[in-house]
This record gives C-alpha cells, structure tokens and sequence, in this order.
C-alpha cells in the first residue's frame, strides 16, 4: 500500500514537472509565426525598360523563382512616368500594404527635387541597399576620342551645344552629372537628350545620333564587348575592383577614374528596397532575409561582377543615415545647376 502512494506522489511529482517545463518552454517562444507573404509580391521598377532599375529588379524575380527564396511569386511591374513619379506615388498609396516593394535609384532623391512631386522618402520604409551603381562616360567606338581629356577639349573647342549627351531622364542623374563635367568645359554646355532607359540610351550612342552617355555599366557592356562602345572614365574615386577581361584587351578595373582622365567629377547611384510606410518590424525583416538570401547565390555575385557594381550594403539604421545624407547632396548638387523645382 506504501509503495502505491509512494508511486503516485512521483507520478504527481513528474507531472507537474512536465508542466512546468511546458509553460516555460512556451514563455519562450514567439507569440505567433514570423511573417511572409499571403499573395504574389508587386516590385515596382520607377524606370523604363531596359535600365539598370529594370535589368536588376528582372534579375532578382528570375533568382527568386530559381532558388525558390519565396512561396509566393514576385511581380515586376515598371511605372516610369514623371521620371518614376508614377512608381513613387504609387508606394506611398499603399501604406501598410507589405505586398509591394520598390526598387530605388537616385530618382528617388531627383524626381520630387526637379518636379515638384509631393513625395518624400521618409514616407516610405527603407529595407536594404542591394549595391551602390556606378557611372561611365561613354562615346561610340569609332569616335576619335580615348580619353576624358580628350573628350573635354574637343568640347571646349567646338560651338555651345555642339556636343550631344545622352541620359536618363530630365534633371536626373544623368543631366546631374552632365551639369557636373560643364564646369570642366569654359562654359560650353552639352545639347543634353533624355530617353526613357538606359538601353534606350546605349542604342542612340551606338547609333552616333548622340556623341556621349554617362550609363551605368550594365546599360552599355554589351555594346562594349560587341566593340560598339568605348568607355573613357568610372565616376568613382576609385579604380573599378573588377579585374576579369570583359573584352579580350580590358576589364572594369583597366578603366581610368575621371579624375585621372581630367575630369574631376564623381556620383554614384543607389540601388536599393523600400516598402511602403506603416509595415511591420516583421514584414521588413522578411525581405532582409529574403535579399540577404538572394545576395549569398553565385547568380549575384555574378550579376554584381557582370555590372561592375559596388557591393555596399546596408540596412537598417545606417541605411536610414546613407539616404539621409544623399537627400541633402542631391539638393546641393541640384541646386548649383539650377534643376530644383520652384515649389523647393
């Protein structure tokens, strides 16, 4: 009989302590599941065609759908008009809505600065810059030009206007760094030509109805390699850090720095996520880990290799602080060519 109470103490015993242990097991853990995606994901591309913002954001979709980082699939959908204003209003109207992100490029900074648009970053959530894109000055292949200083002289030689630049957009980053190289050319102004895309861009220089570009490297290496185009100087401080041939003779890093090639002039562009405002710490860190994911596959390292790009990246605080910073030297840098809005 002893023995019998004795057995159902230590059963009671053991009981309560399985319980026990199940209450705390459970204060540690999370209240709910981590958050993803009910539906398809919208990523708007504020850009034509053919650019860099559309080139990346198609890249991304096709390496999400082959590593399956993703339940849900992920839609791209270019809204360019107003030079990415479309694309811009079109994320602030979805507050709280983590079923849209947008892929950035300094429009995000040009557009509401030069137009007017009554937009702001702050009224989006940042999420993560994907690489910093950098800018080549290009001429046609068969042009007499080698160098920047080349280039320049013949600008400083010829009527005003007489020189055609090709760009992306009016006062947007192209035409910002275009109003950057005249201050280099004794007053003689570029005829500046804005096109929808960059690849609408590498065409017309191809064509030699436009003498120049200031593309990004993924707008134009095809054109390189086809020996089509000849790039004369990286808008960068530093030499590219890509030294494979892209050519049979030369690499990214075999480019000069503007600054070597006489034409001291620097700008690099963002490319990087945001979502709308009013979405959850949990939604963000979905897509953190969602480009941290796709960031780690060979098919970026790749990518980032293919398109010279610098692979900053950043998130979280520090990323609110790079775009605070380049909001305001976007403004300056507007504001000395005279591109900012009358409303600003």
């Amino acid at each position: 009989m002893q023995n019998l109470k004795r057995k159902k103490s230590l059963l009671r015993a053991a009981a309560g302590a399985v319980s026990a242990a199940a209450l705390l097991a459970a204060s540690f853990m999370p209240s709910h599941a981590a958050w993803e995606p009910a539906k398809p994901v919208t990523l708007v591309v504020p850009a034509g065609t053919g650019g860099g913002a559309d080139q990346m954001a198609r890249f991304i979709q096709g390496v999400v759908a082959k590593h399956n980082l993703m339940s849900q699939p992920l839609i791209v959908i270019n809204k360019a008009g107003g030079a990415g204003a479309e694309g811009f209003l079109d994320i602030k109207s979805s507050k709280g809505d983590p079923h849209k992100i947008v892929i950035t490029l300094s429009n995000l900074f040009t557009t509401p600065l030069g137009t007017g648009t009554p937009f702001n970053w702050k009224e989006m959530t940042p999420v993560q810059m994907l690489a910093l894109d950098q800018f080549v000055l290009w001429v046609n292949a068969e042009s007499p030009y080698k160098t920047a200083q080349e280039y320049i002289a013949a600008v400083k030689g010829g009527t005003d206007r007489q020189f055609k630049m090709g760009g992306t957009g009016s006062k947007q980053e192209d035409q910002i760094i275009t109003a950057a190289m005249e201050r280099l050319t004794d007053g003689k102004k570029f005829t500046y030509i804005p096109f929808k895309g960059g690849g609408d861009v590498a065409t017309q220089l191809v064509g030699k109805h436009i003498d120049s570009s200031v593309n990004n490297p993924i707008e134009a290496v095809a054109q390189w390699r086809g020996g089509a185009l000849r790039p004369l100087c990286i808008f960068d401080a530093k030499r590219s850090t890509y030294t494979e041939k892209v050519t049979d003779t030369t690499a990214w890093s075999d480019i000069p720095t503007c600054k070597e090639s006489g034409a001291d002039v620097e700008y690099q562009m963002l490319r990087g996520i945001f979502m709308p405002g009013d979405v959850t710490a949990e939604q963000v860190a979905f897509y953190n880990d969602l480009f941290a994911k796709l960031m780690a596959t060979p098919d970026w390292k790749d990518f980032m290799a293919k398109g010279a790009f610098n692979q900053t990246t950043m998130s979280g605080p520090d990323y609110r602080s790079w775009v605070e910073k380049n909001e305001k030297l976007h403004q300056d840098l507007m504001q000395e060519a005279g591109f900012l809005a009358k409303t600003n």
